[in-house]
């Protein structure tokens, strides 16, 4: 990994977006995720199951595998954004075509209660209300207890249409905190 980002102390609880489309989809998202897991500042919580859905966009390409996950970090919404274009770029990710196809896609949709408006990242993530292979896999891991993203999520999701583009693929195989803190104390 090329990015050494700066701790910082304050824990948030961030939900990033994961999609791929190229080479073996589901295995390319559980990589992403324990290149996440490996960051010293980022600790995979929980995820959603996984999704398989039709291209949005650019359509003339196969369909993707997306699934959202939960982590706690001690970065800065920036720092966490550099950390994952690297973990992207680690995994092979060419951006030639908008929209285009891709072996991993990071998207940070949300950071605790933080705004950020800059060149690189806008926070809570401008289009993620219009996304349903992002708000069906949120509304699986986003608790009762964060009160807006959850508000957020379910009324975007009845305002949409199209359900019919995204379809169950499986469940989420990642350890649960629970099963991961054990198996880091043995």
């Amino acid at each position: 990994m090329d990015y050494n980002p700066v701790t910082h102390t304050g824990e948030q609880t961030a939900y990033i977006a994961l999609g791929a489309n190229i080479g073996e989809r589901e295995r390319a998202l559980y990589d992403a995720l324990t290149h996440l897991q490996a960051q010293e500042q980022i600790q995979v919580v929980r995820c959603s199951a996984i999704y398989e859905t039709d291209p949005v966009g650019y359509e003339d390409q196969p369909a993707f595998l997306n699934m959202t996950a939960c982590v706690r970090t001690t970065l800065q919404p920036d720092e966490l954004l550099m950390a994952m274009l690297a973990i992207e770029k680690q995994m092979g990710r060419v951006r030639d075509i908008r929209w285009g196809p891709r072996v991993i896609d990071l998207d940070l949709l949300w950071m605790g209660d933080t705004s950020w408006n800059t060149d690189l990242l806008t926070l809570p993530h401008p289009r993620m209300g219009e996304r349903l292979f992002v708000l069906v896999p949120l509304a699986d891991i986003v608790p009762e207890s964060a009160v807006e993203l959850h508000a957020f999520v379910h009324h975007a999701l009845g305002t949409l249409d199209g359900k019919e583009g995204i379809r169950k693929w499986s469940p989420c195989k990642w350890p649960s905190e629970s099963e991961l803190s054990a198996s880091f104390e043995d």
